[in-house]
């Protein structure tokens, strides 16, 4: 049994006992004048319908594409041999073409069935528009068959598709949100028509800005290495104590005002301000603690001198 040849055959025995109307008319031919034929010629609405039959069921059947669709057999039996799916053993499921006049010759072919069982050199067929006007069994020998055309040799190509896959997208869902983002900007171009930025230029600014604050971060970082909270010094010969309430006392050059406004404007101002108001404080101590080390070092070398006098005069 051919495999494809059998899903016709499953079509064909619910449809047996289909006539034809008395002007020819057939559901057959009206469908593939509507479905198959570019025109939709109303043509093949009466005309002969033994190919037509077997193009509804293939599309019934859902095997259209190993089965084919025609309304001439000459066409549909060299179809079958162009994808060498042709041939002249019976078979029940093949598609048989016969030629009443006995040839050979795939041009003369006049009526096309489906091959139901084979009996030795009888075939036991179902076709359409038998006997001019009914869909019914026959029972025919092989003198007058041209050939068969076997659908399951047909070689189709397979189509694949992930079993995850998710169907794509629609145009229209990407683009959803566009007519809100326009017309958000449109809203904010007539209240501040001075600030029209595009969407593109704001996100590669604000990323240029981001890259530049961390660079100079990094650079003050390094070179400054300003604590957040001032430090608690260790207290040893030359350096002196400074608690983290201790106030601290601004340069000449720089007000509170200076701060609160640098604050204000930026995240780094206040660390470079302390590390600067650090660095005038440690200048303001040892200038003023200068001649006091002076008067030590002084001390020390004159202890010195006496010990040597009193050696000396001892």
């Amino acid at each position: 049994m051919d495999p494809i040849g059998g899903k016709l055959l499953e079509i064909a025995r619910d449809e047996l006992g289909y006539t034809e109307k008395g002007d020819g008319y057939t559901k057959f031919g009206d469908w593939y004048a509507k479905n198959i034929d570019g025109d939709h010629n109303p043509y093949f609405k009466t005309a002969p319908w033994c190919d037509m039959f077997l193009a509804w069921a293939a599309d019934k059947a859902g095997v259209e594409e190993q089965a084919g669709q025609f309304a001439a057999t000459p066409a549909h039996a060299k179809w079958f041999d162009e994808h060498d799916a042709f041939g002249d053993e019976p078979t029940p499921g093949a598609v048989v073409f016969f030629d009443w006049s006995g040839s050979k010759d795939i041009d003369q072919i006049d009526h096309v069935g489906l091959v139901e069982k084979v009996d030795g050199k009888t075939v036991h067929t179902i076709e359409a528009n038998a006997d001019g006007y009914k869909l019914m069994r026959k029972t025919r020998d092989m003198d007058s068959i041209v050939g068969f055309g076997y659908p399951g040799k047909v070689e189709v190509e397979q189509k694949y598709t992930p079993k995850h896959a998710a169907p794509p997208p629609k145009v229209e869902n990407l683009t959803a949100a566009t007519p809100n983002i326009a017309k958000a900007q449109e809203t904010d171009a007539k209240e501040h028509p001075e600030s029209i930025v595009p969407a593109q230029e704001m996100l590669l600014g604000g990323l240029l800005a981001l890259v530049l604050c961390g660079t100079a971060a990094l650079a003050v970082g390094k070179a400054a290495k300003a604590p957040s909270a001032a430090p608690i010094r260790v207290r040893k010969r030359g350096k002196h104590h400074r608690p983290a309430t201790a106030p601290v006392e601004l340069p000449v050059e720089v007000t509170t005002a200076d701060l609160d406004a640098a604050e204000a404007g930026t995240t780094i101002m206040p660390a470079l301000s302390l590390a600067a108001a650090h660095e005038a404080e440690d200048r303001e101590f040892w200038g003023r603690i200068a001649h006091l080390e002076m008067d030590e070092e002084l001390s020390f070398w004159n202890s010195l001198h006496d010990e040597a006098v009193r050696e000396t005069v001892g």
